[in-house]
């Protein structure tokens, strides 16, 4: 499945997704431009990968030397013709918006080699709402990796109807060249496989909290200790980012037509109040700051 040969890979959106992925096909041996419209943010995200391996050499999980040619592999531009050009694959990470992902894949497709695959990472927004438009839809494709990226083994590859079959064997070849685990997913199916069992977990948890039947702490302390989770739902909704699921559970309304599948009372209020977990040092619990 591996393909031993370096791709030219770019990843769009320098968020903590987007960087982080970056810096995974980098440290794989891959040619990577991280690109963004925004150069101040490109700055922080590398400040960011930086410190975190740092953290990694550190510990022994990579040498000085990996890192120090992972960084010199990694590029960033503000430009999408330069991000585009000479790309093999592109890994979408930007926010979470219909509109903003189709405009990025159009623009992207004119720019790019016509060889490019074009992925998606996002969990709820599937290819084939992307692919319109587009001049090669077959090589379009889901590819979500979970956060931490660093950290994470795991890739969903998603197939749609449009989808090449050699598209999905690169999507895998590539998942496995950066040390994934990755997994094919033969339909499209809104959340995918860990996400849709992930939000019958928080639906529940919160709807809990809400009746008033345990309190946020205590129904994580009873996940954790009980089913053996490594963090526990509410602190999960915290990392992964409050604005993230709301955007999730508004587009999961809107795709089942259920206003019951919308955000609850909780994760509104909290999204409205701009407290988003641990980016912005608040959300259903208090952090020290925000998330390193």
């Amino acid at each position: 499945m591996t393909d031993p040969r370096p791709l030219t890979l770019t990843v769009c959106g320098s968020g903590a997704m987007g960087s982080q992925i970056a810096l995974v096909g980098a440290l794989a041996g891959h040619d990577v431009t991280l690109y963004d419209i925004d150069a101040d943010r490109l700055d922080v995200a590398i400040g960011e990968l930086r410190t975190q391996a740092e953290r990694r050499v550190t510990k022994g999980r990579i040498s000085r030397e990996e890192a120090d040619a992972a960084f010199a592999r990694l590029a960033v531009t503000t430009s999408l013709e330069r991000a585009a050009a000479g790309a093999d694959f592109m890994i979408e990470a930007i926010v979470e918006k219909l509109e903003a992902k189709q405009s990025l894949f159009r623009e992207f497709e004119l720019l790019a080699p016509a060889h490019c695959i074009l992925a998606t990472n996002s969990s709820s927004i599937v290819s084939s709402k992307l692919k319109e438009g587009l001049a090669r839809p077959e090589l379009v494709c889901n590819m979500h990796f979970f956060n931490p990226a660093l950290v994470m083994e795991l890739v969903e590859v998603v197939e749609g109807e449009h989808t090449a079959p050699e598209t999905v064997a690169r999507a895998m070849a590539l998942a496995a060249s950066m040390g994934k685990h990755p997994v094919h997913i033969t339909r499209e199916i809104f959340g995918f496989v860990v996400n849709r069992v992930l939000t019958a977990i928080f639906d529940e948890a919160i709807s809990l909290a809400e009746a008033g039947i345990a309190s946020v702490e205590d129904i994580d302390v009873a996940v954790r200790k009980g089913l053996g989770h490594p963090i526990g739902p509410f602190a999960l909704l915290d990392l992964t980012g409050i604005d993230v699921n709301y955007h999730i559970k508004t587009l999961q309304a809107a795709e089942s037509g259920r206003p019951e599948d919308g955000p609850s009372q909780s994760l509104t209020s909290l999204y409205e109040a701009g407290k988003f977990g641990r980016k912005t040092g608040e959300g259903f619990f208090t952090y020290d700051g925000a998330a390193q």
